[in-house]
């Protein structure tokens, strides 16, 4: 860390401010002539990391069936209070499924709580980040459009258990 002189101490260039002007310029000189960064968006689309957190989606399995055991864990730590879970019994190996999982995405604030409490690895966030509604209906997620067969989720499953 540079020592702070006194103001008597400065030189009369310093006590004008020049050097830390020229100090300025220089800095905005220098950025001026970068490349631009700018993303033609609609013509050339952003493809986001594995880590990057989009909407949050239900994984479904090959045969069809989803990881969800219905456990409601996500609705519980969900502090935008988006996601709402009914369970009900089934005959498969595992004892319980969402009857209803529905998603309010207009509350909805992409945390990736749901996701890190998730003891099935059933939630996963995607790299979706092209969200429109017409209007509020639109926007509550139900099963239909948050299943994701896993193929689709493969590098963020691989994110998710690296750091876990």
């Amino acid at each position: 860390m540079p020592v702070q002189k006194r103001k008597e101490d400065l030189n009369i260039l310093e006590k004008l401010y020049i050097p830390e002007i020229v100090k300025g310029m220089a800095l905005t000189l220098k950025n001026m002539f970068r490349p631009n960064v700018t993303m033609q968006y609609p013509e050339v689309r952003f493809e986001p990391p594995s880590s990057y957190r989009g909407r949050p989606v239900l994984v479904q399995e090959k045969n069809g069936t989803e990881r969800c055991v219905a456990c409601g864990l996500c609705s519980r730590v969900c502090p935008a209070l988006a996601i709402e879970v009914q369970a009900s019994e089934t005959e498969l190996e595992k004892e319980r499924y969402p009857q209803k999982f529905e998603i309010n995405m207009l509350r909805c604030i992409f945390c990736g709580f749901c996701e890190e409490v998730c003891p099935e690895e059933a939630i996963v966030m995607s790299k979706d980040y092209e969200l429109v509604f017409k209007n509020r209906k639109d926007a509550i997620f139900g099963k239909d459009k948050l299943l994701v067969q896993v193929d689709n989720l493969k590098d963020r499953l691989e994110f998710l258990r690296k750091f876990k």
